[in-house]
């Protein structure tokens, strides 16, 4: 079932985050749901984002961190077990201060915090989708406690205008 079928009442919009077909200081706030790693360079995503936001309005983007282990490993054209499959041309973890530094170039007041604990239950690769249960454990138990908050699976970037 479509989205649009599930709520007739909500407007949706396929856009180009990059050009996006809004009046500027429209949105009180933009979530940026697994996106942002899959630019090669995000600076006009954060510039459109502030473009479109009223002062004081909020994003939040939540995207795959590279400073995990599992998500270099496996997600990262660098190390040695990347896998490609699955993947798109740009895509790649993300580092948390980099990120951070894009929005606040673009005029934000950014925070970053991590986020470990989302089970996975399906990846491309055949191979390692018998692994998810045991990187599913690893991950919920090994970042959960704050001296390695930094190295859990995902960053939540968040800023206001």
């Amino acid at each position: 079932m479509s989205a649009r079928a599930k709520d007739p009442e909500i407007s949706f919009e396929v856009a180009d985050v990059e050009n996006l077909p809004f009046e500027s200081e429209s949105f009180d706030g933009v979530l940026l749901s697994a996106m942002v790693h899959h630019l090669p360079d995000p600076s006009a995503c954060a510039a459109e984002v502030y473009r479109v936001l009223v002062k004081g309005g909020r994003f939040m983007a939540f995207d795959p961190n590279r400073m995990n282990p599992f998500m270099y490993l496996y997600r990262d054209p660098s190390s040695p077990f990347y896998s490609s499959v699955g993947v798109t041309e740009n895509e790649r973890p993300i580092l948390a201060w980099r990120t951070a530094d894009v929005f606040r170039r673009a005029g934000f007041s950014v925070e970053s915090d991590f986020l470990s604990g989302l089970s996975y239950q399906y990846i491309a690769s055949g191979l390692m989708r018998h692994l998810l249960p045991i990187y599913n454990e690893i991950d919920k138990r090994a970042f959960s406690p704050s001296i390695f908050k930094r190295f859990r699976a995902f960053v939540l970037t968040s800023g206001k205008k």
